[in-house]
């Protein structure tokens, strides 16, 4: 490509991959996804009751974790494409396990947000992200077909701890929760972590090291491709993040009684896993931007019925789960497709921090929306970010 950079030799991918790492890494996505991003859902209100603490401010130390995740992910892609997956994402539990195990021993609001900025590190190391690029190490070009049987299982991580959650804060409390989540980040998803990815590749040579520096400058077209992605992947993720947090009461505010909203908001799972299942058995026939593009429509559209008021929320709120169940595919195949397997990890890094940076302070800024405006000044934000998505979508196939 005129004005590229020279690119290097494509990595070779690693040997020694199949389901079973595909189930080891299944069930630490479960894991390590139900006791972090998933465990305020749960613990939030118990938590404030216990300590005291304002619940805004217990929800805002998880936005400090992600602005950490934020801020440690383009790091941890450099990590997995020089050394493989197994060095970081072991770590990424590990630090999991202590940033839980810190909560859960937290004297203060202070000792609890600095555990969050542990977890957020640990987050970065070991969430979808991570999972994927160390997938595209393992498997080079061919990673799609595992990227997509993995968002099957961690489709299940709300459905699975949840309940878990709540069983063990009954019996347990906040605190026994987090460190019982520990414990097992330590005594199941690192063993599996270690037994399951294949051996660490040998550190790079200083001069090796900067030679692998220049394979992810990007220039012209392919650096236009990737802003493209950036911003197809920060918009859907802040609709997702606002939606997965403030859904019931934007429903609430439509008039839709709180049960009603309940009801309809557990059918956001099945749609997802069941969207996943559909672009499984497609076989990876066709370019990962069609299921980008299928994801941002059914998003748009479930957003799109939602600021209509449309009656049944349960059709919006399907399409949605529709949308964002194959868009967690989307965001790992298209870059794969488009930027190239050899530099996959490293830029998987950087597409993940806008995004993480955006879900950090979404939370926030709709609120206020919320508060200024009411249910309708949200919804149209969400709309706003879903046409942004549409459009940005468009420029990208042009580019293809």
């Amino acid at each position: 490509m005129t004005g590229s950079a020279p690119a290097a030799a494509p990595l070779a991918p690693v040997p020694g991959a199949g389901r079973g790492t595909i189930a080891a890494l299944g069930v630490v996505q479960i894991l390590a996804w139900g006791s972090s991003y998933y465990l305020l859902a749960v613990l939030a209100p118990a938590i404030a009751a216990d300590t005291g603490w304002p619940l805004q401010w217990v929800m805002g130390a998880m936005s400090l974790g992600l602005l950490v995740a934020a801020l440690a992910a383009p790091r941890v892609g450099v990590l997995i494409g020089a050394r493989g997956g197994r060095p970081a994402m072991t770590a990424g539990c590990g630090l999991l396990a202590l940033g839980l195990a810190t909560l859960g021993l937290a004297p203060n609001l202070a000792v609890f947000a600095l555990g969050w900025c542990v977890m957020g590190a640990g987050m970065a190391a070991c969430l979808y992200d991570a999972a994927f690029a160390t997938l595209s190490r393992i498997h080079g070009a061919a990673a799609r077909r595992a990227i997509t049987a993995l968002t099957l299982w961690g489709g299940f991580a709300s459905t699975v701890c949840w309940p878990i959650s709540a069983f063990l804060e009954a019996h347990l409390g906040w605190r026994g929760t987090c460190l019982t989540y520990a414990a097992i980040h330590l005594g199941v998803c690192m063993p599996l972590l270690f037994l399951a990815l294949p051996a660490p590749l040998p550190k790079p040579a200083p001069r090796a090291r900067g030679e692998a520096g220049r394979t992810v400058v990007l220039v012209g077209a392919e650096r236009t491709r990737f802003l493209l992605l950036a911003g197809i992947i920060t918009a859907t993720g802040t609709i997702t993040a606002i939606i997965s947090i403030q859904l019931l009461m934007l429903l609430q505010a439509q008039g839709v009684t709180l049960a009603a909203a309940v009801a309809a908001g557990t059918l956001i799972g099945p749609a997802q896993v069941f969207a996943r299942l559909v672009e499984q058995a497609s076989g990876g026939r066709h370019h990962p931007l069609w299921t980008m593009t299928g994801a941002v429509a059914f998003m748009g559209t479930g957003v799109g019925l939602l600021a209509a008021g449309f009656p049944v929320v349960a059709v919006a709120l399907v399409a949605y789960g529709a949308g964002n169940g194959i868009f967690s595919i989307a965001k790992g195949t298209a870059p794969l497709a488009l930027l190239g397997a050899e530099r996959y990890p490293v830029l998987s890094g950087r597409l993940a921090r806008p995004a993480l940076l955006a879900q950090a302070l979404s939370p926030s800024v709709a609120a206020y929306l919320l508060a200024a405006g009411g249910a309708d000044a949200v919804f149209a934000a969400l709309v706003g970010l879903a046409v942004t998505a549409a459009v940005l979508l468009a420029v990208l196939w042009r580019l293809r």
